[in-house]
């Protein structure tokens, strides 16, 4: 049976099988195998959602992937051995935050650093507007929105329009805790995903998890102007950052920057050491001292394991 080379894109991951759909088809599902089911040669985990591939494929719709071409960017989490590549080719990342379930503030600040150490744009998305915990929460990104963050509050059951806008034209990928509506947000904005939604739970205080894989979705073709695509990932807990070096955590933490160089000690932890212009700003303020210790947290963990 002949074999065709191919370009084309990653849609899909699940473990160590791809969906590639073929550059020249515009279709998302057609009927002409624009759609292949492909695995990695050599069975290497080096494959991401969003990718640009070279594969091989049959007339079956069945491919291998030969070569993964030149990223632009690659947002992944690593804890330790253990790594999970989200996406690459990115212009935003979409964090989706909402009042119920409770919100992390150590997995937005990690997503946030990962972000600016990818060269990647990132926005707070704050869902479920129509709550009544919304003006609280909102009230406590104060201070994200002080660091240069921008914040767009919605509800993805209302009206998606001013999130529409801002991934118009763009590849985006949405990332958060499960539960925060990140399947609803899809729904809004590429209706033809058809994404499942699901309640939260109450005993444990966090969604259930309904998206298992990591998907890209085009946006909805029937709106004017909605070119780019739309990645959802599975609802996360942690975003370790282990492959990053100390040095640069430090700089994707816009408000410390400006502190680099003033401890006594260049090689200050920001724990015990005397002199400490980091611990001496934080003092006496929850939210500084609660950035602080994820910084202090994510420069203990870094191993310095790099994709790129």
């Amino acid at each position: 049976m002949k074999s065709l080379r191919r370009i084309g894109r990653v849609v899909a991951t699940y473990g160590r099988h791809y969906d590639v759909q073929e550059h020249r088809v515009e279709a998302l599902l057609p009927e002409d195998w624009a759609l292949f089911q492909c695995v990695r040669r050599g069975k290497r985990h080096d494959v991401a959602c969003g990718d640009e591939v070279e594969f091989v494929s049959d007339s079956t719709g069945q491919g291998v992937i030969e070569t993964v071409l030149p990223r632009r960017n690659l947002l992944y989490r690593a804890d330790g051995q253990r790594e999970k590549m989200l996406a690459s080719n990115l212009d935003l990342v979409l964090v989706v935050l909402a009042p119920e379930p409770t919100p992390s503030e150590a997995l937005l600040s990690h997503a946030l650093v990962a972000a600016q150490s990818a060269g990647i744009e990132a926005w707070i998305i704050l869902n479920k507007k129509d709550l009544a915990q919304m003006e609280g929460l909102s009230q406590a990104l104060d201070y994200y929105r002080l660091l240069g963050y921008s914040v767009l509050e919605m509800s993805a059951l209302e009206n998606c329009d001013a999130l529409r806008a801002l991934v118009s034209q763009r590849v985006s990928l949405l990332v958060g805790q499960s539960g925060m509506g990140k399947s609803t947000l899809v729904n809004g904005l590429a209706p033809q995903a058809r994404a499942q939604t699901n309640t939260i739970s109450e005993a444990l205080d966090s969604g259930r998890h309904t998206t298992t894989f990591t998907r890209y979705y085009p946006l909805d073709p029937a709106q004017p102007g909605s070119g780019g695509g739309l990645i959802d990932s599975p609802g996360l807990q942690a975003f370790g950052l282990s492959y990053l070096r100390p040095e640069q955590i430090v700089q994707a933490f816009p408000e410390f920057e400006r502190l680099l160089g003033q401890c006594r000690f260049a090689n200050c932890r920001h724990l015990t050491e005397p002199d400490c212009a980091f611990r001496a700003w934080a003092r006496g303020n929850t939210q500084r001292l609660a950035r602080l210790g994820y910084l202090v947290q994510l420069q203990a963990a870094s191993t310095v394991k790099r994709h790129l």
